[in-house]
């Protein structure tokens, strides 16, 4: 069975580590919060091996020397880098935990920027502080189920300006933005070859590329929406004959592009 990887925050947990400085070996005390979780939770004991990440990249492998003092010594260091062509899920905000629902599993599936969509039939409000935090706790959860070392970006919660904004600003820098509609003409397979274009111009020249999908509250994407996002670059298409929920639009379209983009092989 693969190692619990549990996230920590060098600015804030005291574990001033990066792969330049640490090394096999040595020895580090778990934060407070990894503690608590491994330790006491998951009940891991010494000699147990667990894996840290900082989210950005970094992940150490090591095993647990001394359970009482949350002391573990370092087995491996590592630097993972971060993929050169992106996924990013614009996700409308909705009702009963869907949008929560979407971004968990958009996460476990490898999505690496999140942005928070208010919207126009977005019944769900936005309250900075809560649930920017509420969303953010659900990355990280995620992140560690996954084993994940690169903790998806979250974004400031945009509107249908904001949104039309990424769409033009996509067509300048070779980035593409996808809305699902269930009344789009076009289908996921014809916008393959898009993205297969991006992935290759990425893979030549070094620079890196998003693909964007959007995805609307429960009571779907205004035909206005549509408009704007389509007249700013954007490509409409529907994802299949079933009609998804607003909790698995996303996660699904990002399961295919994650394959498309070689991430599952």
């Amino acid at each position: 069975m693969t190692d619990p990887l549990f996230l920590f925050d060098p600015n804030s947990d005291d574990v001033p580590l990066n792969c330049d400085e640490a090394h096999a070996g040595w020895k580090l005390t778990l934060p407070q919060g990894v503690r608590r979780h491994a330790l006491q939770s998951m009940r891991l004991n010494a000699g147990d091996t667990l894996q840290l990440s900082d989210g950005h990249g970094l992940r150490i492998h090591a095993a647990i020397d001394d359970a009482n003092a949350g002391l573990v010594e370092i087995l491996s260091v590592g630097k993972e880098p971060r993929p050169i062509t992106r996924i990013g899920l614009i996700q409308a905000l909705a009702k009963t935990g869907h949008d929560e629902q979407a971004i968990d599993m958009a996460t476990q599936l490898g999505v690496d920027v999140v942005i928070p969509w208010k919207a126009q039939r977005s019944i769900a409000k936005w309250k900075q502080g809560r649930t920017e935090r509420k969303w953010h706790n659900v990355l990280v959860g995620a992140t560690e189920q996954s084993r994940r070392s690169w903790l998806p970006e979250l974004a400031d919660p945009a509107d249908d300006d904001d949104v039309a904004a990424i769409c033009k600003r996509a067509c300048v820098h070779g980035d593409i933005v996808i809305v699902l509609h269930q009344d789009a003409t076009t289908a996921w397979s014809h916008v393959r070859e898009s993205i297969a274009a991006l992935a290759d111009a990425s893979l030549q020249d070094g620079r890196t590329r998003t693909v964007y999908v959007v995805v609307g509250p429960e009571g779907g994407i205004s035909d206005g929406e549509v408009r704007s996002f389509d007249a700013s670059g954007a490509y409409s298409c529907i994802l299949g004959s079933n009609i998804l929920r607003a909790s698995l639009a996303g996660p699904a379209s990002i399961a295919l592009l994650s394959e498309m983009l070689g991430r599952f092989a």
